[in-house]
């Protein structure tokens, strides 16, 4: 069945979809390295592709910006469209000194200044984290590439432009980079029953003011992306 954002019905996306932010970029992923690509979506400009990579069906997805935007894809993905695991691939700012321009962060965590957990009505605070099958495939994925990755907590936050200038504390925690959407996709599969995982590049290290550019973000971050196919291959 359709829904108010997404057009299809089940079996019109695979049980993986890869969901980065920009759905221009979902569109250059799709025609790079997916056989037999197939437009599934393009509800309000929000494409989405199916089609396989070296013989696996897989889908991908964009989100938009935000937990708002991306807790409502995933929600319809899990929930109407059969879909048991998400793989955000996405760009992060990089908070610790350890992490440089370009470099992947697995996000084991999402700590957030969000209150999407409210809806829940928990007794207590949620803590956002990634499905372990999830990161041990890509940490494993990684490895047999020799691609270095970052494993640890992300920040997903829900201001782009910070006027508390808050990102000298949240390194004092050690979290490694700032991005907006992970915490909302941990929640929405945990509440689910399913999996998520959010593997980031870092496009800026906004502490050190140093930047990417917009082209490089939209198809630039090919380790990224292989990252992610290669562990889909391992589920």
């Amino acid at each position: 069945m359709a829904t108010p954002h997404l057009q299809g019905s089940m079996g019109d996306y695979a049980p993986v979809v890869l969901m980065p932010g920009d759905p221009l970029r979902a569109k250059f992923i799709a025609e790079t390295y997916l056989e037999s690509p197939r437009l599934v979506n393009e509800v309000r400009g929000m494409l989405g592709y199916t089609g396989t990579y070296q013989g696996i069906p897989v889908s991908v997805q964009g989100s938009g910006m935000g937990m708002p935007s991306i807790g409502i894809y995933s929600y319809e993905l899990y929930h109407f469209f059969g879909v048991q695991s998400i793989l955000r691939i996405g760009t992060a700012g990089g908070i610790d000194e350890r992490v440089k321009l370009r470099d992947v962060i697995l996000g084991m965590g999402a700590c957030t200044n969000s209150d999407f957990a409210r809806q829940y009505r928990l007794p207590g605070t949620y803590a956002p984290t990634a499905s372990f099958r999830l990161l041990k495939a890509a940490a494993e994925a990684a490895s047999a590439q020799g691609l270095p990755v970052h494993v640890g907590n992300l920040l997903s936050s829900d201001t782009f432009y910070d006027d508390a200038d808050s990102l000298a504390e949240w390194k004092r925690m050690h979290v490694l980079g700032i991005e907006m959407e992970a915490a909302a996709l941990y929640m929405n599969a945990a509440r689910a029953g399913k999996e998520a995982l959010c593997i980031c590049t870092v496009s800026d290290c906004p502490l050190r003011q140093e930047y990417t550019s917009s082209d490089e973000r939209q198809t630039g971050f090919t380790a990224m992306m292989e990252l992610a196919l290669e562990t889909v291959k391992r589920l």
